[in-house]
C-alpha cells in the first residue's frame, strides 16, 4: 500500500483495532453468562460491543447492501419501487443499527471524514465511505414524524403546509426534509435520529480507548484533555438549540454577504431535536467538481475567506468542513450548512496562532517559532531536535503562504498533511512522537485533516498569502482579489458592532 494511501487506513485501522479489543472482551464475557446484546430503541443502540464490531466492517457492506436497493428500484415499475422504498425504510427503522446505518453517530463522522481525507484510497472504497457524506441510508417517515410531534407537539402534516417525507440529506446525527411553511417560506428541517445521544456516547466512550492506545505510537500525546475537548465539542452537537445559535450567529456575522451565505434559523419550528432554517439552493460538492476550474476556484476562495475570516475576525471556527456541508452557485456563492461543531476562541487561545504565523510566515524565525510551539504544548520541549527540524515538520502547514505567489492546493499536499499527524515511521517520525494537540487547538485540526482536503480536490489556486494578510487583522492588507474588494466594500458598509463581530 502506498505511504498516502496508507494514512486515513492507519487512522481507522487503529480506531479498529481498539474497537475490535473491546469486541472480544465483550464476546467472551457474553459467552461466559450465555447472554447477547439488545437491542434498545429505534436507533438499535445495540451495546457499544455490537456498534465496535460494525465499525470494522459495515462501511463497505452497507454501501453495496444500499446501492443494491437502488440497483434494483431502476429495474422496477413505479408500484414495486414504491415496495422496495418502503421496504428498505423499514428495514432502516428496525435495523437502523444494521449495516451503514450502525454507523449513526461519532463513529459515523469518522467515516464521513475519512470518505474525503485521502484520494489514495481504493475507489470502491471511497465510493462506499462517500454515501455517508450526504447520502446515507433514512429512517422511516413515521419516526421522523414522531420525532417532531414529540419535539413541537404536532405531526409535520398539521404544522406545514407542505411536508415532503422524503429526506433530502441523511447524515451521522439526523436527516433533514423539505417542508414549506403555512406563510409561504420553503425550508430546511433537521429532525434528529431518535436514540443517537446514547449511541454517540458510546462511541466517546470508545474514543477514550482509542486515544489512549495512540499514546504508545505518539509518546507526547495526552490524551485526557483531547477526549474531554473532543466529547464536550461533539456532545454539543446533539442539542440543536445551540446549533440554532451558532448558526444565527454565523448569519448574522455574515448577513448580506456578496458571496457567503448561512441560513436563517426559523425559531419557531425548531426545538432541542428539530432544527428548521431556510431552505438554501445551489449544487452539492459533486456537481462543483464537474465545473470549470475558473468556478472551483472561486468556490475555494469563499471557502477559504469563510473559514479564516471566521477564525481571526470574529473568534468562532466551524469545526465540520466537509463536501456535504456546501452548496455552490455559479460565480462563487456559496451556502454554509451544518453548526453544531462550533468552537468560539477567546482572545488569549487565539494568540498562541497569531504568534506562530508571525514567527514561521511573517518573520521566518525558526528558533522564535519553536518557542511558541513548546510553551503551548504542541511540542515536548528540551527535546534533541534543532530549530531548523522543527520548522521544517511545522512548516509544511505554512506552506501555501510563506511566499507571495500564486499556488495550486494539492491532493498530495493534502495526504502529506494528514501524513504528518498520523505516519510515525517517515522522517519525522521522532518529532510526531514528541508531539502533542493541547485542548484549544483540538477541533481546530479539522483544518488539517479536512479543509485542506477539500481545496485539493478542486485544484484551487489562488495566492493564498495575500489574502490571508487580508483576513489577518494584525496584517489586515489592501484587498488582493475581486472577492476581496467585494467583501472590504460590504464590511464598510455594516454597523460598526455588526463588522466588529
Amino acid at each position: 500500500m502506498p505511504v498516502r494511501r496508507s494514512t486515513v487506513v492507519t487512522a481507522a485501522g487503529a480506531a479498529i483495532a481498539a474497537a475490535g479489543v473491546l469486541v472480544r472482551r465483550r464476546r467472551a464475557g457474553a459467552a461466559a453468562t450465555g447472554s447477547q446484546p439488545a437491542i434498545a430503541g429505534p436507533i438499535g443502540a445495540t451495546g457499544r460491543a455490537h456498534r465496535s464490531a460494525v465499525l470494522a466492517g459495515s462501511a463497505s457492506r452497507a454501501g453495496g447492501t444500499w446501492a443494491v436497493d437502488r440497483a434494483r428500484r431502476v429495474f422496477a415499475d413505479a408500484e414495486r419501487r414504491e415496495e422496495l422504498d418502503v421496504a428498505l425504510q423499514l428495514r432502516t427503522a428496525e435495523h437502523v443499527a444494521e449495516t451503514l446505518g450502525n454507523l449513526k453517530g461519532a463513529m459515523m463522522k469518522l467515516g464521513q471524514m475519512a470518505s474525503y481525507l485521502d484520494q489514495g484510497l481504493p475507489e470502491p472504497v471511497r465510493e462506499a465511505l462517500a454515501s455517508l457524506q450526504q447520502d446515507a441510508p433514512p429512517m422511516a417517515p413515521e419516526l421522523a414524524a414522531g420525532v417532531i410531534e414529540a419535539e413541537l407537539g404536532k405531526q409535520p402534516a398539521d404544522l406545514f403546509a407542505e411536508w415532503d417525507p422524503v429526506p433530502i440529506a441523511s447524515a451521522s446525527i439526523g436527516q433533514v426534509h423539505r417542508a414549506l411553511t403555512h406563510d409561504g417560506r420553503a425550508v430546511a428541517v433537521k429532525v434528529q435520529y431518535p436514540g443517537v445521544d446514547e449511541a454517540i456516547k458510546g462511541d466517546l466512550d470508545n474514543a477514550g480507548l482509542l486515544f489512549s492506545g495512540m499514546k504508545f505510537l505518539f509518546p507526547g500525546l495526552d490524551p485526557a484533555p483531547l477526549v474531554a475537548e473532543l466529547r464536550e465539542r461533539i456532545v454539543e452537537e446533539l442539542d440543536y438549540r445551540l446549533e440554532a445559535e451558532n448558526q444565527r450567529l454565523f448569519a448574522a456575522y455574515y448577513e448580506d454577504h456578496p458571496f457567503i451565505h448561512v441560513p436563517a434559523v426559523v425559531d419557531e419550528l425548531s426545538s432541542g431535536r428539530v432544527l428548521t432554517t431556510e431552505l438554501a439552493g445551489g449544487v452539492r460538492f459533486a456537481e462543483l467538481l464537474t465545473w470549470s476550474q475558473e468556478e472551483r476556484d472561486l468556490a475555494a476562495e469563499s471557502i477559504y475567506r469563510f473559514v479564516f475570516g471566521s477564525l481571526y475576525r470574529h473568534h468562532v471556527f466551524n469545526g465540520d468542513p466537509h463536501p456535504g456541508n456546501y452548496l455552490f452557485e455559479p460565480g462563487g456563492r456559496v451556502t454554509f450548512l451544518d453548526f453544531g461543531l462550533v468552537k468560539r476562541f477567546t482572545p488569549a487561545e487565539l494568540q498562541p496562532f497569531e504568534d506562530m504565523i508571525d514567527a514561521m510566515v511573517l518573520r521566518h524565525d525558526p528558533a522564535g517559532f519553536r518557542r511558541i510551539v513548546e510553551e503551548v504544548g504542541l511540542l515536548q520541549p528540551g527535546r534533541p531536535f534543532t530549530d531548523a527540524q522543527v520548522a521544517e515538520y511545522f512548516g509544511h502547514f505554512y506552506e501555501f503562504v510563506l511566499e507571495d505567489r500564486e499556488v495550486a492546493m494539492t491532493e498530495e499536499y493534502a495526504s502529506e498533511t494528514v501524513r504528518r499527524f498520523f505516519d510515525t515511521s517517515g522522517e519525522h517520525g521522532e518529532i510526531m512522537k514528541a508531539a502533542n494537540v493541547p485542548p484549544s487547538m483540538v477541533i481546530i485540526q479539522r483544518i488539517n485533516l479536512g479543509l485542506y482536503a477539500i481545496l485539493g480536490q478542486l485544484g484551487a489556486t489562488a495566492n493564498w498569502r495575500k489574502i490571508a494578510d487580508e483576513l489577518w487583522p494584525w496584517v489586515d492588507a489592501a484587498p488582493s482579489t475581486p472577492f476581496g474588494v467585494a467583501e472590504a466594500t460590504w464590511r464598510a458598509a455594516r454597523p460598526a458592532t455588526a463588522a466588529a463581530g
